[in-house]
This record gives C-alpha cells, sequence and structure tokens, in this order.
C-alpha cells in the first residue's frame, strides 16, 4: 500500500505502523494494556500492512510523538501551558491541531458510557435535571445525540442549555463525580480525568450543524433576543470553510460568482488539500489561472489573514443559504425536492 503521505492512512493503519516500528518488545508490553477487541483490530491490521514509502512511516512516527507530548504536557500543565509549549515546539498551526485532537481524545474518555447510549435513554434521565447539569452532560456526549436532545427538549430550558454549552469551558473533576452521582444508578460509573475542555462555542456549533432547520431557527431567534453576541459567535463556527466540501458543484459555482480572488488566493493558502481541489474543479479557468497566479506571490501569510479570508467566504456561503441561494447538506431533518 504505497502512499503519499499520512492522509491516505486511516487511524488503525497508522496505529498498525507505529507498532510495527516500536519492535516486538515494546510492541508486546503495549499489547498488555489494550482490551481484546482492541487487540483484534490492531492485530487484523498489522497482517494487512503491505510496503509503506519510509518517509510515510516517519511522518506517523512523527505525528504520534507529537500527539504523546501534546497529551503530556496537557495533563501536566494544563491548557494554557500546553498551548504554548506546543506552539513552540511545534508551530502555531500543528500546535493548535494537537492539542485540538489531545482534548477532543480525553473528553472522550470521561463519560464514554453516555456516548454509547440511546439519546432517548439519555434524554428520559436528564430532562429533569437543572439546565446546567444537562449542559454538562450534553458536553460530553456526541454531538449528534446532544442535537436530538436539545430538539426535543421544553422550549423554557433549550435556550438556557445552549446557552451554558456555549459559555462551558472547563469542569473539575469534582463536579464531574457529583454529575456522576446523578446517574450512576442508571449507568457504570466511569473514570474522569483531570480539567478536561467541555462545551464552548465550537461545540454548540457543531450540535447546531446536526440540528434540524425548525429547531435552529428557533434557537438563533430566541437566543439573537438574549444574547445577540453569543448568537452571531456560534452562527460564525457552525459552516466553517472545511465544509464547502459538503456543497454541491452548483452551490459552489453560485458563492464563487461573489468571492473576490484576491481573497480567495489568501483563504486557499490555508486551506486543506482535498477542499482546495474541490474548489478549483468548480473555478472558471480563467479564474482558476488568476487565483493560482495570485497565491504564487503570496508569501508568509499570517495565519490571522487566511482565517478572515476564510470566515468571509463562509459569510458569504450563509447569507446565499439564507437567501435559498443554495444548500448547505446538514445534520436533522432536511428534505431535498429533486
Amino acid at each position: 500500500m504505497a502512499a503519499s503521505g499520512t492522509a491516505s492512512l486511516t487511524p488503525r493503519q497508522k496505529a498498525a505502523q507505529i507498532i510495527i516500528a516500536l519492535g516486538e518488545d515494546t510492541a508486546s508490553a503495549i499489547y498488555r494494556h489494550l482490551q481484546e477487541d482492541e487487540i483484534e483490530k490492531l492485530t487484523y491490521e498489522i497482517t494487512r500492512q503491505e510496503s509503506i514509502a519510509p518517509e510515510v512511516s516517519d511522518q506517523v512516527m512523527e505525528e504520534f510523538f507529537g500527539l504523546c507530548v501534546a497529551q503530556k504536557v496537557y495533563l501536566e500543565g494544563g491548557v494554557t501551558y500546553a498551548k504554548n509549549v506546543l506552539e513552540k515546539a511545534f508551530g502555531v498551526q500543528q500546535g493548535s491541531a494537537l492539542l485540538e485532537r489531545v482534548t477532543k481524545s480525553l473528553r472522550t474518555k470521561a463519560f464514554e458510557f453516555i456516548r454509547k447510549a440511546d439519546y432517548k435513554n439519555l434524554m428520559n434521565m436528564i430532562v429533569n435535571e437543572h439546565p446546567q447539569t444537562i449542559a454538562l452532560i450534553l458536553s460530553y456526549a456526541r454531538a449528534d445525540q446532544a442535537s436530538s436532545i436539545i430538539a426535543e427538549l421544553p422550549k423554557d430550558i433549550r435556550i438556557e442549555v445552549v446557552e451554558r454549552i456555549a459559555k462551558m469551558d472547563r469542569t473539575s473533576p469534582e463536579i464531574i463525580r457529583q454529575v456522576e452521582v446523578i446517574l450512576e444508578r442508571k449507568f457504570e460509573s466511569v473514570v474522569s480525568v483531570d480539567l478536561l475542555e467541555v462545551g464552548g462555542i465550537n461545540y454548540i456549533a457543531e450540535i447546531m450543524n446536526n440540528i434540524d432547520r425548525g429547531t435552529e431557527k428557533y434557537i438563533f431567534d430566541e437566543l439573537s433576543r438574549k444574547d445577540p453576541k453569543l448568537s452571531e459567535e456560534i452562527r460564525k463556527r457552525m459552516f466553517v470553510f472545511e465544509d464547502i466540501s459538503m456543497l454541491d458543484s452548483l452551490g459552489i459555482q453560485r458563492f464563487l460568482r461573489e468571492v473576490d480572488t484576491k481573497e480567495m488566493a489568501v483563504a486557499l493558502k490555508g486551506a486543506n488539500k482535498d477542499v482546495a481541489a474541490i474548489i478549483f474543479a468548480n473555478m472558471s479557468a480563467r479564474m482558476g489561472e488568476t487565483v493560482k497566479s495570485e497565491m504564487e506571490y503570496l508569501h508568509n501569510v499570517r495565519v490571522r489573514d487566511v482565517e478572515e479570508a476564510q470566515q468571509k467566504i463562509v459569510a458569504i456561503i450563509r447569507r446565499l443559504e439564507e437567501e435559498g441561494e443554495i444548500v448547505i447538506m446538514k445534520g436533522g431533518k432536511d428534505d431535498v425536492i429533486a
């Protein structure tokens, strides 16, 4: 399985490569800490491994090393310390990406049983709890679970729960244990980890991306009256630049007509290759040549400038969606009539 980069490898393939690279002694020590199903899946993947270019194997090990460092500094020093260390060691973009992956991974370890539960069972358990408790529990749930539950919550507490999730930052083990007491009769106890990032605007935006349009409109109408600034912050995060891949060709071609070529050149400087390829594939030949030409003259572009350019393009897409010009396919109960 020759590959030109780690992007073509699945997480399991990367894990298999790491085990192979570590050697038999270290691999056997790692196996002793794995569950039976994990051993079975990993062993199967190892047996399927074929030839991988040395540089790709090195990239996998570098990525693994970065994640190990990220988890260590996060647990030992907290978010701010980890962010500073990782950015100095790996640069702003790679350091931020490593920290995000680690915090998401650690968040799923706590309350893992919630993520495996049927949303209706979870709904029945928490519907009568205080909005802050519901917000905390949903911050550990999967986005599709949380969106389904929020859509069915009584309207008088729905907005409050959304608002509390958006404003949530980190929660101490003591608070987590209090919530565990509430749930221990229904679910098995779980081990919490130290000061995990939960909730937040990014997470509530992910939830809103999975919620049906009717509920989304109601929540934003109410939240805009109660906290317009928070409402706008959530809206900004709901559709990110990478989500352009969810648009059909007509939708992409429609918003491209309103995008300045210089703005697009800056935005694509920080875009992943797949999204960039989709955008270029839907450009006219003339626009594509212009954008590529402008990209060649862009050097030392600041991450902030890339993010601002991408956000401007996202704002155009959101406006066109609101005007009914394009359709963003998302979770929930959207239907498309041909």
